[in-house]
């Protein structure tokens, strides 16, 4: 029992050490210090969006710190309870108390990793898209499929959801769509999703009962800061309006409301369809097609994920970054991290946690290691 106890808290506090250089915990106290006496001016919400922007930074690292504190505690109450139960041989305590170390652990290890999203933008909401390969209503299905599985990861976390365009299939499925995930560190978690993901299952759209693979390809890219300036040559854009698809009767959409922008020069593409008005949907593909932008400009500066634009580009064989097998057994297997997971239907219901987790640490850590290198 003492050994597991000493195993844990060493692990534990390897883990918390690790947070508080991430944090630069002394700058961090200095900086919440400071974000808690500018929450307190009453004319902090004169300027809105600078509060909005000013209490989110408190918040994240107001969780951050007061996280690690938690941990801390918490630890040493497990350790002095343990102390205590075995002073009067009482097992079942102790047997508690270790429990509770192991779940610390487990959390002080998520906070580690969560710890590592330091990038640029990984604080920033995100936009998730997702496009059907090749394969007609087979792929269609199968990339509604991989919709709803990131719109029911983002729900649990307690993320807003909104859909900004939406392409349907003829007979079943999408061909596209796009939404935006709003939430802390919405885009460092999901920027590892970033791929082409496959789908090995009986078709139930008649296939003989064979097994059909199939494709779809997911791209994630930040909302940008309002702060941050993205310039547009209008010479270099090509606008589209078209009808927004609706839900028949009354709301079918008579106007050419959707508005779609493509960039000339990269060959980016942003639509929307969200609202029943052109204007406003001029405004958000704009916004969508700048935070294109910043996103290219940013993995260009900072060498990462040429294989995203590998998997956007072809979305079928040998560019996949996770297979979902369905039969002839049940399957779900990370072709980067090799993390495998036996239970599909949850995966497909928004257990994604343990396969972002992995692929951020093994993206930070080949980091870590060409850094390590190159010092070298």
């Amino acid at each position: 029992m003492r050994a597991d106890a000493e195993s844990l808290n060493e692990q534990i506090t390897a883990s918390v050490s690790l947070l508080r250089r991430h944090l630069d915990w002394d700058a961090a106290l200095r900086r919440l210090d400071e974000l808690n006496a500018q929450a307190e001016d009453p004319n902090l919400w004169n300027d809105a969006a600078a509060a909005q922007k000013l209490m989110r930074e408190r918040t994240r690292l107001a969780d951050q710190v007061e996280g690690v504190q938690k941990l801390e505690q918490a630890v040493r109450d497990a350790l002095e309870l343990i102390e205590l139960a075995e002073a009067e041989a009482d097992q079942a305590t102790a047997d508690a108390a270790v429990a509770d170390l192991q779940a610390l652990a487990t959390e002080a290890k998520k906070r580690e990793i969560e710890s590592l999203l330091s990038g640029e933008a990984d604080s920033n909401d995100c936009y998730v898209e997702v496009n059907a390969g090749a394969g007609g209503t087979e792929a269609q299905d199968w990339a509604e499929m991989l919709l709803r599985m990131y719109q029911r990861w983002a729900e649990q976390r307690g993320y807003k959801v909104t859909v900004t365009d939406r392409s349907d299939g003829e007979e079943a499925g999408i061909k596209s769509a796009t939404i935006q995930v709003s939430g802390a560190n919405a885009f460092g978690w999901m920027k590892t999703e970033s791929g082409v993901h496959r789908l090995v299952r009986i078709s139930p759209f008649g296939g003989n009962d064979k097994r059909q693979t199939s494709f779809a390809s997911v791209y994630v890219y930040p909302v940008i800061d309002d702060k941050i300036e993205i310039e547009i040559n209008p010479a270099d854009l090509k606008t589209d309006t078209f009808r927004a698809s609706g839900a028949g009767g009354q709301h079918v959409n008579k106007t050419e409301s959707g508005v779609r922008f493509t960039h000339i020069p990269t060959g980016i593409v942003a639509a929307s369809t969200q609202d029943r008005s052109q204007h406003r949907n001029r405004a958000i593909a704009m916004e969508m097609l700048k935070a294109r932008l910043y996103e290219l400009e940013l993995r260009k500066r900072e060498a990462v994920s040429d294989s995203i634009e590998a998997g956007k580009t072809d979305i079928g064989w040998g560019h996949q970054i996770r297979n979902y097998v369905l039969q002839p057994y049940q399957l779900v297997k990370d072709l980067r991290t090799n993390l495998e997971k036996g239970n599909p239907a949850a995966v497909l219901d928004g257990d994604l946690d343990d396969f972002m987790a992995a692929a951020l640490a093994a993206r930070v850590g080949a980091t870590r290691s060409e850094a390590s290198a190159n010092a070298r």
